[in-house]
């Protein structure tokens, strides 16, 4: 069953943000990912979420995913991310139905 990573960042250090997307999308093609959103532009339609930048991976299962998330091939770009931003992320299961 596939597995979305769905990811709430607030940009701390701009100029190291733009680093970690360089290595970011190799990582994730190694694990079978994709991304499905990446910081698009956003209209909140209810509530008052308002965050500043949102990314949403699929991977083919939440096992792949985590096994992406805790890569040799994540790792340095894993570290810069957590330099440069605060990050909320977590990882849900597709509905198959």
């Amino acid at each position: 069953m596939s597995a979305f990573v769905i990811v709430e960042i607030e940009i701390i250090d701009p100029i190291a943000y733009e680093e970690y997307k360089l290595y970011t999308p190799g990582s994730i093609a190694a694990y079978d990912g994709k991304f499905v959103v990446r910081g698009g532009s956003m209209e909140s339609l209810e509530g008052d979420w308002n965050p500043q930048r949102i990314v949403v991976l699929e991977f083919p299962t939440v096992e792949r995913a985590k096994e992406w998330w805790n890569s040799p091939e994540y790792a340095k770009a894993k570290g810069i991310r957590q330099r440069a931003a605060h990050t909320k992320m977590l990882v849900v299961e597709g509905f198959e139905g």
